[in-house]
């Protein structure tokens, strides 16, 4: 599929764990480069950068450059892609919590993921992990009015090894699924607005 479009798509991506360059936050950046090469401006707010991020509180409107930066750049997508391990089943606190923080949208003409594509990348140390936490987090962007992207990127860390030394893909079929999301990412707004 070949997207053209005279405006730049914008999509970002959020995901990771508190190490620099997990394996989930290096999947959602090949999805992202994957976009990128279709054209896309791209943005990542990876790990340590969403553990930077207070816990939200509903209570408390006040908000932090870092939380209102990312606030801003969802607001502003045209797509999302979230990645997260899988831990105990589901998905990881520290992207709940981000995940938590775009209550601030609810009050937008656009409410949350309104109309926008979202790809789910997880990484997890079992096939059952990998499904289980993958549908939690279809389940949480149905919730927030997103439209999952039918293909979700799963790794199991313990049976696939999808990175070279030098943290290129090497497994075809996880390269096969990134670039499939990032297609469907791309499609999704030119075949909505046709």
């Amino acid at each position: 599929m070949t997207v053209i479009s005279s405006t730049p798509r914008r999509i970002v991506g959020l995901g990771g764990t508190f190490r620099q360059s997990s394996s989930s936050e290096r999947i959602v950046r090949a999805v992202l480069a994957e976009c990128a090469a279709l054209g896309a401006d791209t943005v990542m707010f990876d790990g340590p950068e969403l553990a930077a991020l207070p816990h939200f509180n509903p209570e408390n409107p006040a908000r932090t450059p870092e939380e209102q930066t990312l606030v801003e750049a969802v607001r502003g997508a045209d797509g999302i892609v979230i990645g997260s391990p899988g831990y105990h089943g589901g998905y990881s606190g520290l992207v709940k919590n981000a995940i938590d923080l775009l209550e601030d949208l609810r009050g937008d003409a656009r409410v949350y993921f309104d109309g926008r594509p979202v790809g789910l990348v997880v990484t997890a140390a079992g096939w059952q992990a990998c499904g289980t936490t993958l549908s939690a987090m279809r389940d949480v962007v149905h919730a927030m009015r997103g439209w999952p992207t039918p293909v979700g990127v799963a790794v199991n860390s313990v049976e696939q090894k999808p990175f070279a030394a030098d943290g290129s893909l090497t497994d075809q079929g996880i390269a096969r699924a990134v670039r499939a999301q990032a297609e469907q990412i791309m499609g999704f707004r030119m075949e909505a607005s046709a």
